[in-house]
């Protein structure tokens, strides 16, 4: 019997553990779950004999070393923060370990470790980044098999309610962690655009976005997401003059969210003494100059941050509950967590709905050996969550995890070190079984020239 550990039983996680526990008995795995919410874990299993649930603190050494010695395989959907923690934790016990986050510096120094030790830490393989970095791939080596140079690689990911949802005047639901919702953008962003490298600071992102038409959806928004150029390398893109990243929302999510950055409401540092003891009104008032105009603190707001104060984007954060005389939830020291709290309470997908994934890429090519005839790709993923079952979210982002983990338990994936899903002993593999539970990509080429 293999042991498999997971970590974290949070809103991404419910399709990996089912998918795990499905073929369980097949594989002859057993499944341990754990999550700091003991409860949680359970429902999770939804009584199989092929798991167990653990109350767990990631703080608590003793406990994750032990846990991780006893594994055959690690799957870690824990926050970011945690994990170059557990990346090395699993080092230390010879494990693999599989994670749905970015791949940050520190864990990509971890290779020539991770290949002493014969593991693989597999990172990056959710969604977004993950399903995103696969297609591209295919998509990209294709192009350049019929002789194609490609000069402009856009790319766009997003998680939505349903384009029928119109339960809030944000257009937005909370269906992942919210957490990654509120520190969108905290590292500000890079990207090229004909030729010209293009540096966004965080208070900048959400001032810099522009319309995006999706077939069978409408228009949306885009923002640039994070550091493109990172994968002009590793995509084997040498002759590209635009390389973009982006993530989309709803018309109108930007101009309200660039004032709630401008505030500082987005700040996970700084800790606040007696927080629950205000009111959400005190708590903006916080963010504003003491020599602020205006009599009430939802007009010194915009005063202070040059909007109407009867416009839209203010409508926004009154519904928001901003200036509520409310107390604020408890368990909040932060204004981020203060943020994320009120995300939950406001945003949540009503009853019967549906959400919604989308992943778009834009490739432009040119074929020097066809009198340079250029062409334009577009493929596209549209994945709808089901009302009674598996939100799109928790499909996409567990499914790429948990098809990898099959296939490393199985002997299928030989590779060790640290990686992306780039290589194609691990995305042609992993595609392949995506098409066959319904995430599959329609795609469209253009002739240009």
């Amino acid at each position: 019997m293999k042991n498999v550990l997971i970590f974290g039983a949070g809103q991404s996680a419910p399709y990996l553990i089912t998918y795990m526990l499905d073929n369980a008995e097949a594989n002859d795995w057993f499944i341990t779950v754990c999550d700091r919410d003991i409860k949680l874990a359970e429902a999770r299993l939804n009584g199989s004999k092929r798991g167990k649930a653990v109350e767990f603190d990631v703080n608590d050494e003793e406990m994750r070393n032990s846990l991780i010695e006893n594994s055959d395989i690690v799957i870690n959907f824990l926050a970011p923060k945690f994990q170059y923690l557990i990346a090395l934790d699993c080092l230390s016990h010879s494990k693999s370990v599989i994670t749905a986050s970015y791949e940050s510096f520190r864990i990509a120094d971890l290779h020539k470790d991770a290949v002493k030790k014969g593991i693989i830490i597999l990172n990056e393989m959710g969604l977004d980044p993950g399903i995103d970095h696969m297609s591209a791939v295919s998509m990209i080596k294709k192009i350049q098999k019929r002789g194609g140079q490609i000069k402009s690689f856009i790319s766009y990911g997003g998680a939505l309610p349903a384009p029928d949802v119109k339960s809030n005047p944000l257009d937005y639901c909370i269906t992942w962690n919210p957490r990654n919702v509120v520190m969108a953008g905290e590292s500000g962003a890079q990207y090229m655009e004909k030729g010209y490298n293009k540096l966004v600071s965080h208070g900048q992102i959400f001032r810099r976005t522009w319309q995006v038409d999706v077939d069978g959806i409408g228009k949306l928004e885009a923002y640039p997401n994070r550091d493109s150029l990172i994968y002009r390398k590793t995509f084997n893109l040498k002759y590209v003059d635009t390389m973009i990243r982006g993530t989309l929302r709803y018309p109108g999510w930007s101009e309200t969210w660039l004032q709630i950055v401008k505030l500082g409401i987005t700040n996970e540092t700084m800790s606040i003494p007696n927080l629950s003891e205000k009111t959400y009104a005190e708590f903006t008032e916080m963010f504003v100059p003491l020599s602020g105009n205006g009599g009430n603190v939802d007009t010194r707001v915009a005063n202070s941050l040059g909007i109407s104060p009867t416009g839209k984007i203010m409508d926004n954060l009154r519904w928001l509950g901003l200036f509520d005389n409310r107390k604020i939830a408890k368990g909040a020291n932060t204004p981020a967590e203060v943020l994320e709290k009120l995300l939950l309470k406001k945003m949540p997908m009503p009853a019967g709905k549906r959400d919604m994934v989308t992943l778009v890429h834009e490739i432009k090519a040119v074929y020097p050996e066809k009198k340079n005839k250029i062409e334009k790709v577009t493929s596209c993923l549209i994945d709808y969550g089901d009302p009674d079952g598996f939100t799109a979210i928790a499909k996409t982002v567990g499914a790429p995890a948990a098809i990898a983990a099959k296939l490393l338990l199985n002997g299928e994936i030989k590779l060790t070190g640290c990686h992306i899903p780039t290589n194609p002993k691990i995305y042609t593999k992993v595609l392949k079984e995506l098409e066959t539970i319904g995430i599959k990509f329609t795609e469209k080429v253009e002739k240009i020239k």
